[in-house]
C-alpha cells in the first residue's frame, strides 16, 4: 500500500499514484465535456485522436500515473491503450479499469443523434467481456458495470452475478460505476450483493466533486468495508477547468482558487484527494499540460476557510445531474 493512501495511518501525505487517467473524452470525436472547441484540435480522426491518447498517457506515466481508465463505450479507448501497452512493454506497473454496459454507437461522428447505448445484461455483459479481455488481456485488473442504476436490473440479476463472480474468481475485480442523483443508493445497494459468501462489487467509480458531493457518505461506507473507490469527474465535465464556469458556483469555485493562487482545476482535484475515502481520483486531461496540471493538485493544501466555503457550494443532485444531461455533445 503507498503511504498516504486511504487506509495507512500515516495522515494526508498526498501521493501521485492518487491519480489516474480517464480516457472518455480523447477515445471518441464528441463528448459532454465544456470547452472541447478549444482544447480539441479540428482534427479528430481515429489516428488524431489515438495520437492524443498516446501522448496524455505518456505524459501521465513521466508524471507517475499508473491507473488508466478506459469502457467499451469510449469509442476506440480500449483500442488506443491496448496498442500503447504493447509499444511500451516495460510499463508493468500501469493498472487498467475497464466498463462495460454502454455500446459505442456514433460511428465517429461528432453530430451523431446517438452516441451510446445502454444494456446490462448478461448476455451483454459476455460479449463486451469478450471484447474487452481480447484487447486488453491480463492488463484488465478492474471491470465496473458501466452506470450502474437501481432501475436497469444489474443489482438483482442473479444469472448476470453469477458471470460477474466468474470473471472475479480469475482475479479481476468486479465493481459499478454510478451517475444520476441516486448515486448513494446504487453504492448501498451493490455492497449488499454476494455470491459464493463474498462481496460482489468491491470497486466503485463514481461522480464527486464540490457541486455534486452527494455520494460521499455512501462512499465512506463502501471503502470501510474494503472496497476501492475511484472518483470521475473532479472538475465536472469541464465546469471546474478553466474557462469552464457556467454557473455562479462555478465562477466562486473559480475565484476561491485564484485567491489561492492555483488553478481551478487543481483546487477541484485537491478537494477530492482530501477526502480520505476516495482511493483514485481520475484525470480527464486532453493534452499534456492539463495532466501536468491536474497531476500539480497532489501539491496544493486547501486552507480550512476555503474548505468551508466549498462546503457551501454543493447544488441539489436533481439540479447538478438535469444540467449534465442536458448539455449537448460535442
Amino acid at each position: 500500500m503507498l503511504q498516504g493512501e486511504p487506509g495507512t495511518s500515516l495522515g494526508r501525505v498526498t501521493s501521485v499514484r492518487r491519480i489516474g487517467i480517464g480516457l472518455a473524452a480523447v477515445g471518441r470525436p464528441a463528448y459532454i465535456n465544456a470547452g472541447r472547441d478549444r482544447d480539441l484540435a479540428a482534427d479528430r480522426s481515429v489516428d488524431a485522436l489515438r495520437h492524443r491518447s498516446w501522448a496524455v498517457l505518456d505524459a501521465a506515466y513521466a508524471a507517475g500515473v499508473r491507473y488508466v481508465d478506459v469502457a467499451r463505450s469510449y469509442g476506440r479507448a480500449e483500442e488506443f491503450l491496448a496498442g500503447w501497452l504493447a509499444a511500451r512493454p516495460e510499463h508493468t506497473d500501469v493498472e487498467v479499469g475497464s466498463k462495460w454496459g454502454y455500446r459505442y454507437v456514433g460511428d465517429w461522428d461528432p453530430h451523431a443523434a446517438v452516441h451510446e447505448v445502454k444494456d446490462h445484461s448478461a448476455e451483454a455483459f459476455a460479449a463486451q467481456s469478450a471484447e474487452s479481455l481480447a484487447l486488453l488481456g491480463d492488463r484488465l485488473a478492474i471491470y465496473h458495470v458501466h452506470s450502474a442504476t437501481l432501475d436497469t436490473g444489474a443489482l438483482d440479476d442473479a444469472e448476470l452475478h453469477r458471470a460477474l463472480a466468474d470473471l472475479r474468481e480469475h482475479g479481476i475485480r468486479v465493481g459499478i460505476s454510478t451517475s444520476g442523483p441516486r448515486q448513494a443508493t446504487a453504492i448501498r445497494r451493490a455492497l449488499e450483493v454476494a455470491v459464493d459468501g463474498e462481496p460482489l462489487f468491491t470497486s466503485f467509480e463514481t461522480t464527486w466533486n464540490v457541486l455534486e458531493p452527494s455520494a460521499g457518505p455512501a462512499l465512506a461506507e463502501a471503502a470501510d468495508a474494503g472496497a476501492r473507490v475511484i472518483v470521475k469527474e473532479p472538475v465536472a465535465n469541464g465546469r471546474l477547468a478553466p474557462g469552464g464556469a457556467v454557473t455562479a458556483g462555478d465562477e466562486r469555485v473559480a475565484a476561491l482558487a485564484a485567491g489561492m493562487g492555483v488553478s481551478v482545476d487543481r483546487l477541484a482535484i485537491a478537494a477530492v484527494l482530501e477526502e480520505p475515502w476516495a482511493h483514485t481520483v481520475l484525470s480527464g486531461a486532453v493534452d499534456p499540460a492539463q495532466v501536468a496540471s491536474n497531476v500539480a493538485a497532489v501539491e496544493v493544501k486547501i486552507p480550512d476557510e476555503v474548505s468551508d466555503e466549498l462546503l457551501d457550494l454543493a447544488e441539489p443532485p436533481e439540479q447538478y445531474w438535469t444540467a449534465r444531461s442536458a448539455r449537448a455533445w460535442s
